[in-house]
């Protein structure tokens, strides 16, 4: 019976085994509420929500009233201006 002479490492299995996920499309679920489609587990970010909860708020829309410090989905941040021209 052949015996392996070295253990295999955690990047060789992964390059040898990695063929197999890429043959199968993601897994996608419709969201009952929403009717969007999504990854699942994860937070819909076309509505902000997850399991029924929204927990990624609009900046337009504001924070729900009482909470002080509510996510949003962006960073807060203005994008940086171009450089001068010369």
């Amino acid at each position: 019976m052949a015996v392996p002479k070295r253990r295999v490492c955690h990047a060789r299995k992964k390059l040898r085994t990695q063929h197999i996920n890429r043959l199968r499309p993601p897994t996608l679920v419709v969201d009952r509420q929403t009717k969007s489609v999504h990854r699942p587990h994860h937070i819909d970010l076309r509505t902000g929500r997850y399991r029924g909860q929204q927990v990624l708020y609009r900046e337009e829309e504001g924070a729900e009233p009482g909470s002080a410090a509510a996510p949003t989905s962006g960073s807060g941040t203005p994008p940086p201006s171009p450089p001068p021209a010369r």
